[in-house]
């Protein structure tokens, strides 16, 4: 395979502290939607990981999420925030 992913590397990027609320709420958004696909699929809750019986601890609500799963879709949304800014973009509360 010679597919080599060519991201915008960000990691220099510093973020303005005026972004911490939308960073959370794009965080829980990241979350809701993977639950939603996990869901569609016929995924449940599950206290384990069971791919077979497709249950997964991690569906529930993202305030009741361990914080190191949150901190997986943080890191998510604060690439995607980093992306936006490097591609020029201001981000701008109405």
């Amino acid at each position: 395979m010679s597919y080599k992913p060519e991201t915008i590397h960000a990691s220099a990027t510093k973020l303005d502290d005026a972004l911490n609320d939308l960073l959370e709420a794009l965080a829980e958004n990241v979350h809701d939607q993977w639950a939603s696909g996990r869901l569609a699929e016929g995924w449940k809750y599950g206290s384990e990981r069971n791919d077979k019986e497709k249950l997964h601890p991690c569906l529930v609500p993202y305030n009741e999420l361990p914080e190191s799963e949150k901190e997986y879709d943080r890191n998510t949304a604060k690439a995607t925030l980093k992306f936006i800014q490097n591609a020029g973009y201001k981000i701008v509360k109405k």
